[in-house]
């Protein structure tokens, strides 16, 4: 059984750094790129930064490039975001995907997904 479990999300100062991880299990992990994503309240699920399998390739969304940090650590089936500066604007709830596409930027490409990890930046 696959399971992906986030964790890190908490309540931030805007302008502060955290970091989420999503620990996988139940699948080969070399064998899938990782995203994260986030979903506001009342709103859709948007991309927010994704790695490829080998970690050799990331991709961001425009709002998040230069601050957050997507990584993976293939001996801990791990992988993180690292959020820095951080923006009012950034408060959701954050979702670990796995997907066997290799430039997974859309959520349709994910097979699955944790349960996510709530992040709230206070202005």
């Amino acid at each position: 059984q696959v399971q992906l479990v986030e964790s890190g999300g908490r309540l931030v100062q805007a302008g502060g750094s955290l970091r989420l991880s999503c620990a996988a299990s139940g699948l080969t992990f070399s064998r899938y790129s990782m995203g994260w994503f986030r979903q506001a309240p009342g709103k859709e699920r948007d991309f927010v930064a994704a790695i490829s399998r080998s970690g050799g390739s990331t991709f961001y969304a425009d709002s998040v490039k230069g601050r957050f940090t997507i990584s993976r650590d293939t001996s801990k089936n791990t992988v993180y975001l690292q959020m820095d500066t951080l923006k009012a604007e950034d408060s959701a709830v954050y979702y670990c995907g796995a997907a066997q596409t290799w430039a997974a930027l859309a959520s349709n490409d994910y097979n699955y997904w944790g349960q996510g990890t709530q992040v709230t930046v206070s202005s």
